[in-house]
């Protein structure tokens, strides 16, 4: 959770960023609790002690949560974030009724447990009392939105995540919605431009912000690409945090035809998003550091792995601790670490992990070289910063150079341009440029080898998961 101010020309304003200090405690199943994180992004902006007039608001937010709420405003579910993979059978039987292929191609989605079309069945199904006293269904953007401004109209980018938004004619796939017995006002109203103005309440809270209005809701995914300037079709961003993502933004409309492994959602209006994401990065390996106890010094376990051949442990890793998102989207699917010895070492555990994440983003890159061919790959995440071997392995397994830089902020950044832009500050986001801090050559020996172990997961994978896929 983060509040900044910038400038007219998006640049960071020295001294004016807040940080929550709390970490947001998520349940066993991926939920999280609404009014509380409302209170958290509250006291974050308190933090900034604001003293000169704003003039705009622009939030990031991250994509794909679900909730809830009565007539009143009131929350009558949790959150359900994108980790929430209980709908997973859902999902399944959507796969039954609908054929997927066509509404991948309209919504950009597949059928998941991410996505609202599963959450809302397994909702209906399993918290019957609570969906029947739901008068809206929201994403958290639009929940903080209706706490701040008074208002839980959506914004395309938001939209566009749901699995219910049309990506060609950017208004919600009322054939889709309609089909799934959902009631038209039960979903929010898509603005093209949103002015806002906080309620009182907020207003008096802070001063500075009372005539500001709000221009920009963007998701986390489209305003990360576009804040570590990556807004055109040369530039693929690969971002790890506790998941992953690839993802490229460019000016114009969906692919005409889109990869089953990848999805397709807006930044805004203009400018799509396509990219696949991976439910599990940076914190399987937290998971593994804490469960290994592995409490030694970092740079003695980079020193180690980075000892190791490619692919020379031994083991083959399928890592879907939280289940699979791109390429498979099997929600079902677990992870596993096969051919343990008892001579395997913890860091060799450690690496075996990291490049099997590799091999992952490998095929995601493969079905985004269709929509932008020999782009620039361009790395960012503070999961990947503190490992320079992990931005070596995925380097040398997609056989291609990885640009390390960015900013750090590039969400909140993101959002700052796409709202300069809105309001003709900026003329555009395009000529924003991208800072290298460091490139990773791939090494093309041990990109052959890898191309084993690429095709070793993927045979373990297609033994597994590959003949249940579709029924």
């Amino acid at each position: 959770m983060r509040a900044g101010l910038f400038d007219d020309l998006g640049n960071e304003v020295p001294g004016a960023q807040t940080y929550s200090q709390r970490p947001i405690a998520m349940s066993n199943f991926g939920e999280l609790r609404p009014n509380r994180l409302v209170n958290e992004v509250v006291d974050t902006i308190d933090q900034l002690q604001l003293k000169t007039q704003i003039d705009h608001i622009a939030i990031s937010v991250f994509w794909h949560s679900l909730i809830g709420v009565d007539s009143a405003g009131r929350s009558t579910t949790s959150l359900l974030t994108w980790a929430d993979t209980r709908a997973a059978q859902f999902a399944n039987d959507l796969r039954l009724q609908f054929n997927e292929a066509e509404i991948h191609a309209r919504t950009g989605c597949r059928f998941h447990p991410s996505y609202w079309p599963a959450k809302l069945r397994w909702l209906k199904h399993e918290q019957t009392d609570a969906f029947n006293k739901t008068r809206s269904w929201l994403g958290f953007a639009e929940f903080l939105c209706l706490r701040l401004f008074g208002e839980s109209a959506t914004s395309a980018s938001m939209a566009s995540a749901t699995g219910l938004f049309n990506q060609r004619n950017c208004d919600w796939d009322w054939e889709f919605v309609d089909a799934l017995g959902i009631t038209r006002d039960t979903l929010p109203v898509i603005n093209t431009q949103s002015n806002a103005r906080l309620t009182d309440d907020f207003a008096s809270r802070w001063p500075a912000l009372a005539d500001a209005r709000l221009v920009t809701i963007v998701g986390d995914g489209a305003a990360n690409n576009i804040g570590a300037g990556c807004s055109t079709k040369d530039k693929i961003a690969l971002m790890i945090g506790t998941s992953g993502a690839m993802r490229v933004v460019y000016t114009g409309g969906p692919p005409d035809k889109l990869a089953p492994g990848l999805w397709c959602y807006r930044a805004n209006r203009e400018r799509v998003v396509v990219g696949g994401a991976l439910s599990d990065g940076g914190g399987v390996v937290q998971w593994l550091y804490e469960s290994l106890n592995l409490y030694g010094d970092p740079a003695t376990m980079e020193e180690k792995m980075a000892a190791l051949e490619p692919d020379a442990h031994g083991l083959t890793v399928l890592p879907f601790w939280s289940g699979e998102r791109s390429t498979g989207w099997n929600a079902d699917a677990r992870a596993g670490i096969f051919g343990l010895r008892q001579q395997t070492k913890p860091f060799e555990i450690v690496r075996a992990v990291l490049e099997s994440i590799a091999y992952r983003f490998a095929l995601i890159a493969r079905a985004l070289n269709e929509v932008a061919p020999n782009a620039t790959i361009i790395a960012s995440g503070n999961a990947l910063r503190s490992s320079p071997v992990w931005l070596q392995i995925i380097a040398d397994v997609l056989g291609r150079p990885l640009l390390l830089g960015g900013s750090a902020e590039a969400s909140s950044r993101g959002a700052a341009l796409l709202a300069l832009e809105a309001v003709g500050k900026i003329a555009s986001i395009e000529k924003d440029q991208f800072v290298v801090d460091q490139v990773f050559e791939p090494d093309m020996t041990r990109h052959a080898r890898y191309q084993q172990g690429l095709a070793r997961q993927e045979e373990l994978y297609n033994q597994l998961y590959d003949h249940k896929k579709h029924k």
